[in-house]
């Protein structure tokens, strides 16, 4: 959930670019030497690599001076460093599938975006290494601030309830995923005939204690339990779906990585108890940080990495 919180901050930051297509070059890069204008631990910080951050920051509309380049370039670095020494870093893929999402997003393919980044002054490889650090960073404060899953003190969450004069409701699905497979090398032969076979078979599920014999009867079909999901854990890609479910036992189907997928909801109810109420604090907690007033766990972790870090500016 943090790393699909994370690429929803990078869809808001962004969201004028896709009208930026036809964006001009805002310098040339070839044609001006690189520098090294500061050393984070040891890490280089270039001229090139300030000019594609004041580039991408002009594509969010900020304010874009060297300045303020650099200074968010070498918190990067020290975040950076810090993800790399606890190897908590996203993966290659997850990266690629949020260029992917934010590109679709903006009604753009992969490709097309790789371009419209390149004509702006910014490069894929140095929005690619931006999202890297937007998904992983989230996760470092929650494990180093949180504990296990951003957990809440018990004194937290007793000091929550207190104030919110009564426990929070919320829904309790028991989910599982059905995935038609498409592999990659078949995708464009087959992808239309998988997503029809997967809607066709949404009639016929005989329900979640039989789901993985009724996929057997199938050609590469696959059911993964995603157990107990309460309702501000859903991940944003299948919450409409699950709400529009009506009684419904399947969502609607959607293509995915995979290939066509939908939900089976096993069982849903109204929960009330110590846990439920903490992930909707959890929730509100992290709806107050999208809305521009921040966690203060995450200045607290950065000022302790900068003030143990050498760092030299030229």
């Amino acid at each position: 959930m943090v790393a699909m919180t994370a690429t929803r901050t990078i869809l808001v930051a962004m969201a004028a670019l896709a009208a930026s297509v036809a964006i001009e070059p805002a310098f040339s890069q070839a044609q001006a030497a690189s520098e090294i204008v500061a050393v984070v631990n040891k890490n280089p910080i270039t001229s090139t690599d300030v000019a594609r951050r004041a580039a991408f920051l002009r594509l969010q509309r900020q304010k874009s001076d060297t300045k303020t380049a650099r200074e968010q370039l070498v918190e990067e670095a020290l975040k950076r460093e810090e993800i790399a020494r606890v190897r908590m870093s996203v993966s290659t893929s997850d990266v690629d599938q949020a260029y992917a999402r934010f590109a679709a997003s903006n009604k753009l393919s992969p490709e097309q975006l790789t371009k419209v980044l390149a004509q702006a002054g910014v490069g894929a490889p140095h929005f690619k290494e931006y999202i890297a650090v937007q998904m992983s960073w989230p996760r470092l404060v929650n494990a180093r601030f949180g504990g296990a899953r951003g957990r809440m003190s018990s004194e937290d969450l007793v000091k929550r309830m207190m104030e919110n004069k009564e426990k929070p409701v919320t829904t309790e699905y028991f989910l599982q995923q059905i995935i038609f497979v498409v592999p990659d090398s078949k995708r464009n032969a087959i992808l239309g005939k998988r997503k029809a076979e997967a809607e066709s078979s949404r009639s016929k599920f005989p329900g979640c204690e039989q789901s993985k014999q009724f996929a057997a009867t199938m050609l590469d079909v696959s059911v993964r339990d995603l157990g107990r999901v309460l309702a501000p854990e859903l991940p944003e890609d299948w919450k409409p779906l699950i709400e529009k479910t009506s009684g419904n036992t399947t969502t609607g189907t959607r293509v995915t990585e995979r290939g066509v997928e939908f939900l089976a909801i096993c069982n849903q109810r109204q929960v009330s108890d110590d846990f439920a109420a903490e992930v909707v604090f959890r929730a509100e907690d992290l709806g107050k940080e999208q809305a521009g007033e921040g966690n203060p766990n995450e200045k607290k972790y950065l000022d302790e990495l900068r003030s143990k870090a050498q760092i030299d500016y030229r």
